[in-house]
């Protein structure tokens, strides 16, 4: 009798180890490939919409006096940068913080580039872009390695026109070495 007690008892373990598995197969397939993330916490409304907010949905054209043809185009006073590449291709566009020397408006060629170097701030920044100089300071495109983006301080003359890591990625693959870099105002 012992061996079959044991022989039901191993035919239910063997049962109930398919069930769970048939059960976590059935949980795995049902599951959406990129789970949600949460949400992050609720914050009170602002009572007065900024004016600074950023309309994801429509994306903002790239100034009609900016040239042709496969360019960086920035905007000192829509504080943005568009990445034109070939005819067909639709520019990537990104919020940048402006420097507190500004070039002025005209056609440069990148002449200039470093991996990781201090900024001119005085803080660690990746991906850096030159292409003028204003002001007596050298003037380029870079990300802060800390991903921050706080305003410039006016007290100081400094070059980095700064964007997210992610933005100056995108910027170290377009802008090469001569590539073309159109300011404007």
């Amino acid at each position: 009798m012992a061996r079959s007690s044991s022989g039901i008892v191993a035919g239910l373990t063997v049962a109930a180890l398919a069930a769970v598995g048939f059960l976590g197969y059935q949980a795995s397939a049902s599951a959406p490939a990129h789970p949600a993330q949460a949400a992050p916490p609720a914050t009170a409304p602002s009572p007065v919409p900024s004016a600074h907010a950023p309309e994801a949905a429509k994306p903002v054209a790239v100034p009609a006096e900016s040239g042709t043809g496969s360019r960086v185009v920035y905007s000192v006073g829509l504080k943005r940068v568009w990445l034109v590449g070939e005819s067909g291709q639709e520019p990537k566009s990104f919020a940048v913080k402006p420097s507190t020397a500004h070039p002025k408006p005209g056609t440069y060629l990148v002449n200039s580039r470093s991996g990781a170097v201090t900024g001119s701030d005085g803080v660690p920044i990746e991906h850096v872009v030159r292409f003028a100089t204003a002001d007596g300071v050298v003037v380029g495109f870079s990300s802060r390695v800390d991903g921050q983006m706080p305003e410039p301080d006016p007290n100081k003359k400094t070059g980095g026109i700064r964007m997210t890591r992610a933005d100056g990625d995108a910027m170290w693959a377009f802008a090469t070495i001569n590539s073309k870099v159109v300011v404007v105002p």
